[in-house]
């Protein structure tokens, strides 16, 4: 398997390595990675949450409790919950995110799959994300794992991102990109 070597040269794309190594080991990369979506789920949901893994004045043995039974809410399995652990006592809580999407990424190029995060200002139906996924398999050359999120900001159009490419067909992009035009 080939991992990107901008992945584990970072912080979190070490850690989110050797957690990866741990799973695969295990048998438990799958189990890990749902577990690793629940918690960004939660992370998007819960000012709470969020603040508690960016409060540097939280202690070691505190962060840990916290986090201890924050993986026992979501019913997150044991390797998981000991990998919080370990960030907890690094004071590492802050990297959860992007351990995440390192992880995530791993996992994806472990399988042969192409993660791509698709941004559109309304919520996509099941044939337009078909229709997407298809589109962006043959483009890439690879399966493609496909992550969608809601930004009414935007206005219209998509954005995707596909590994270290983005391509913005948003109409807030368009509408910045004439108004910038107009000016000069």
């Amino acid at each position: 398997m080939e991992i990107s070597s901008g992945i584990t040269a970072s912080l979190s794309g070490r850690y989110a390595s050797a957690l990866f190594d741990l799973a695969n080991e295990q048998g438990f990369v799958n189990a890990v990675e749902g577990d690793l979506e629940k918690l960004d789920a939660a992370l998007r949901e819960s000012a709470d949450l969020k603040g508690l893994i960016n409060n540097p004045q939280l202690g070691r043995d505190a962060a840990g409790r916290a986090m201890d039974s924050v993986a026992g809410l979501l019913g997150l399995g044991d390797l998981t919950k000991k990998f919080l652990g370990v960030l907890a006592s690094n004071r590492r809580l802050s990297a959860l995110p992007d351990v995440i999407r390192a992880f995530g990424q791993i996992a994806a190029a472990h399988r042969g799959e192409v993660s791509a995060e698709v941004t559109s200002a309304h919520a996509l139906d099941d044939a337009q994300i078909a229709a997407l996924t298809e589109k962006l398999k043959a483009r890439a050359g690879k399966s493609i794992k496909l992550k969608t999120s809601v930004d009414p900001d935007i206005l219209g159009g998509l954005v995707v991102k596909i590994g270290s490419q983005m391509i913005d067909s948003s109409i807030r992009t368009r509408l910045n990109s004439l108004a910038q035009a107009m000016k000069a």
